[in-house]
């Protein structure tokens, strides 16, 4: 009788979240069957530079996940960023202080995605959803959203020439980041 009401109760605990259908798996995982490619990678305070391209390291100790699963032609991008070790408030000029930059290692670039700021508190900080295109970043240059006209196959081609990041108003510069690199093909 007991199985029977368990077994009966299962289907009430399908996990629920921001994730489209077929989005995000449980654990490290992303779903294969969404996503034209995946990136998971960890950014670290010693590769934040300058707008001049100059080493700023970010917060000692600090350290981020960045996890990242896109759909080219919905023009959907899945985030689930861990942050810790990140102390303080965040800051930028961009609407959000999480973003994904174009630019190759070692250099500083536009943002071209803002993503909601990482909540929770100096241990540990968490967000986790979908974005869809168009992307608006807050942020001009030359009168234009660094977002606007931005697409999702540019990182897919090209992965190595972008990084993503997060800032604070003691790490402007950036308190850690992570360059993207060769994504899973799925």
């Amino acid at each position: 009788m007991k199985l029977a009401l368990i077994a009966a109760a299962l289907p009430l605990f399908k996990v629920v979240s921001a994730f489209p259908s077929g989005g995000w798996k449980s654990g490290n995982n992303f779903d294969t069957l969404f996503f034209d490619a995946t990136y998971d990678l960890i950014a670290t305070p010693d590769q934040v530079v300058t707008n001049t391209s100059m080493p700023a390291p970010g917060e000692p100790g600090a350290k981020g996940r960045f996890r990242y699963g896109i759909n080219v032609a919905s023009q959907t991008i899945c985030y689930h960023i861990e942050l810790w070790g990140v102390t303080g408030d965040y800051q930028s000029p961009a609407r959000t202080a999480t973003h994904i930059h174009e630019a190759m290692k070692g250099k500083s670039g536009p943002p071209r995605i803002a993503f909601p700021n990482p909540v929770g508190d100096e241990r540990y900080r968490k967000s986790r959803g979908c974005l869809t295109g168009p992307f608006k970043t807050g942020v001009l240059a030359n009168g234009t959203d660094t977002g606007d006209g931005f697409i999702l196959n540019k990182i897919v081609a090209n992965p190595s020439i972008f990084f993503t990041d997060s800032h604070t108003k003691k790490y402007v510069p950036g308190v850690v980041r992570g360059q993207l690199s060769k994504g899973r093909g799925c």
